[in-house]
């Protein structure tokens, strides 16, 4: 699998949010660090869709975000900061559930995906649960659970741990290393990155590093002090 940009420039208004970024990236575990504004979350949201280039190119398992969002956002799941905007149903199993939607299956195979999912990341006892009763590292968990159910091959996480505590933090991370996608993770938590085959550092919409975990960290830190 393979995520390639070609000398992506993005700008918003008068400001360029990116400049001249060009990498491919095919390690299951990539890692994005880089100061606030950097624009690191703008690269992550290039990876589906959910921005596109103002110039250059996003392919994402060789096709054209800027022609096929939708199909690739079939493949590539994206989760976001703050979980409260991609919860929308008003149960554990019903917000997993919404997420099948679109895809035709039988009302049983939902079930047995739904149970299966939660299973998986901890939340088989929650799902009659009010979802936004949920403590944060438990709705981070939920959407997740809303995004893993659709067996993407790719998965996005803008700051997963951010509004966690170490206890959920340390819980995403071992989720991380279990996962067989393809994982790209926009992160100031420099630990969560330990065991990742590559990160990229961004400096004013840049790429000023990229190289294994412990080198790109020691620029990143470096570049910060």
């Amino acid at each position: 699998m393979s995520i390639d940009f070609s000398d992506v420039h993005v700008r918003l208004g008068e400001r360029d949010v990116l400049r001249g970024v060009t990498a491919s990236l095919s390690e299951s575990r990539v890692g994005v660090v880089g100061a606030n504004g950097s624009g690191k979350s703008t690269l992550a949201r290039l990876i589906n869709g959910l921005a596109v280039p103002t110039s250059g190119s996003v392919t994402v398992l060789g096709l054209d975000t800027r022609r096929k969002g939708p199909r690739i956002r079939r493949d590539v799941g994206f989760v976001f900061t703050d979980p409260d905007a991609q919860i929308v149903m008003p149960t554990v199993a019903e917000d997993v559930a919404f997420s099948l939607r679109r895809s035709k299956l039988p009302r049983a195979e939902v079930e047995q995906r739904v149970t299966e999912v939660l299973g998986r990341y901890g939340l088989a006892g929650h799902a009659d649960h009010p979802a936004h009763h949920l403590s944060g590292g438990q709705k981070q968990l939920l959407a997740l659970c809303s995004v893993m159910v659709l067996e993407p091959r790719i998965l996005v996480m803008d700051e997963p741990t951010t509004l966690l505590d170490l206890r959920h933090s340390r819980q995403v991370a071992a989720l991380l290393r279990e996962m067989t996608q393809q994982v790209l993770v926009v992160t100031h938590d420099l630990p969560l990155l330990a065991g990742f085959d590559r990160v990229l550092v961004i400096d004013d919409g840049r790429v000023v590093a990229d190289g294994a975990p412990d080198e790109a960290i020691a620029f990143y830190r470096k570049l910060m002090a």
